[in-house]
């Protein structure tokens, strides 16, 4: 019997039900993995679905912590960071409820106004929870502290939109935060708590503002999701477009198109403007052959995978892998449209929230939306239908477990009303049809869906954690 099919007849047993409790498995869980979005023909194979404590409208980044088993949410309908206990595979609690902006609509009340929504990115390290705010803050809390005190710090970047995506170093002392939704856009670099017990982050940690030569940066454009690599010691953000990257290009043009670019940071000699790449100190923007990234990951042997996605790139089709050290790339053909994407260390993989992802022709779902599998040789394994707003994505390395936020599911209605906005509409066979995220639910709440890759149905080895 394969580690799946244990986990299979574990999670089926009244001993799990006992020990998971109702709520974790209530509808019940592995009922729930169905559809298109729940194949049993891929070796990533959905587990289970766990509810949130309110319908999933509007959420953001994600991450997991697999020393604590958790798993953290940027869930703006519930206005806060949802944890999920990636061990017991249940909702656990919700953190810094209602400190956080929330969903904010726009003036008509039509559209999601995400340059004021909150939570966005989130990071963790330790006990210590950093994510972003609508109103331009860093809120600082603590898992360690009673919930009413939860809240350590907030500390405005100096903008007026959101606090966007971020990444910490390895040890938790260097934070890189955006404020994507600015104009023009601009990283903050924090001194961050690392290991100590109690917060020291406050309006002194800002270490520097750091902005991109307009000469490079074209008006109105981002800057979105960035990575650590502990091996060259540098921030990797991904800027969705660069000017003149090829020559005589066209931002935002549907033909003659900008690609991207990425932008490096040293944290022991950040710059309050950073220009073209310098090779001498690893450090400035580094053009990108047919890419207009969002998501940023490390992988192994100081390999990034971007998150590339044809909203920025139009004549995009492939995702980029690109060495950090050498910045030699190559492409992954079959998969585009991501937003964060993940590297697993328990199993050598990269996950892709690819939801704006091209759906194929003779495709019968309403999206391309898709979970993106990726393996370190930079070859796509596999794509598994998703909701059509699943853009965020991580995973635990000591479990081998993915988690994927899936859109509730509302009739849609014309014009849109905010208590639709943000429905999934990934049908699975025309107008009308149940939704890909409401199979792998099981509700119309939306979810977080689980998936599971066991390594012993292939032969990549054995699942491990090097970090």
């Amino acid at each position: 019997m394969t580690r799946y099919s244990k986990l299979v007849a574990y999670f089926s047993s009244t001993a799990a039900t006992a020990l998971l409790g109702a709520a974790s498995l209530s509808s019940p869980a592995l009922a729930a993995c169905k559809g298109p979005g729940a194949p049993t023909d891929t070796q990533t194979k959905c587990v289970t679905a766990i509810a949130l404590p309110k319908p999933l409208q509007s959420y953001d980044i994600s991450w997991v912590n697999p020393q604590r088993a958790e798993y953290y949410l940027a869930d703006r309908s519930n206005n806060a960071i949802d944890i999920i206990d990636t061990q017991q595979l249940k909702y656990k609690r919700s953190l810094g409820q209602g400190l956080f902006a929330g969903l904010k609509f726009n003036a008509a009340g039509t559209a999601a106004d995400n340059a004021h929504s909150g939570p966005n990115g989130v990071v963790t390290h330790g006990r210590w929870v950093y994510a972003g705010d609508g109103n331009s803050t860093l809120k600082v809390l603590d898992l360690d502290s009673l919930p009413a005190n939860a809240l350590k710090a907030s500390v405005s970047t100096g903008g007026t939109t959101r606090l966007d995506e971020m990444a910490l170093t390895s040890d938790g002392k260097f934070l890189l935060a955006a404020n994507n939704a600015e104009s023009p856009p601009f990283a903050t670099l924090f001194r961050a708590n690392g290991d100590s017990p109690t917060n020291t982050v406050g309006p002194g940690s800002i270490i520097q503002k750091i902005f991109v030569d307009t000469a490079i940066l074209p008006a109105n454009q981002s800057i979105e999701q960035p990575t650590w690599d502990p091996k060259t010691q540098r921030f990797y953000t991904s800027i969705p477009v660069i000017l003149n990257n090829p020559p005589g290009c066209t931002p935002g043009a549907a033909t003659n198109a900008c690609s991207g670019g990425l932008l490096v940071t040293d944290p022991l000699h950040p710059k309050a403007t950073e220009g073209a790449f310098d090779p001498k100190t690893n450090t400035g923007v580094v053009p990108l052959p047919n890419c207009g990234p969002n998501g940023a990951t490390t992988g192994d042997g100081d390999n990034l995978l971007l998150g590339c996605t044809p909203g920025n790139f139009a004549p995009g089709t492939t995702t980029l892998v690109i060495n950090a050290k050498t910045k030699n790339s190559a492409s992954v053909n079959g998969i585009t449209g991501s937003d964060e994407v993940w590297f697993n260390d328990g199993d050598d993989r990269y996950y892709l929230g690819a939801s704006k992802a091209i759906r194929p022709a003779n495709s019968p779902l309403g999206s391309g939306a898709v979970l993106g599998v990726v393996n370190s040789a930079s070859i796509l394994v596999e794509t598994i239908p998703q909701s059509s707003g699943s853009h965020s994505v991580a995973a635990d390395s000591r479990r081998n477990l993915i988690f994927v936020p899936q859109n509730f599911t509302r009739p849609v209605t014309t014009p849109l009303n905010p208590s639709n906005v943000g429905t999934d509409t990934n049908t699975t066979a025309g107008a009308g049809s149940a939704t890909v995220g409401s199979l792998i639910c099981g509700s119309n709440d939306g979810c977080v869906a689980v998936y599971r890759h066991d390594v012993d149905d292939d032969d990549e080895g054995e699942g491990h954690d090097r970090r």
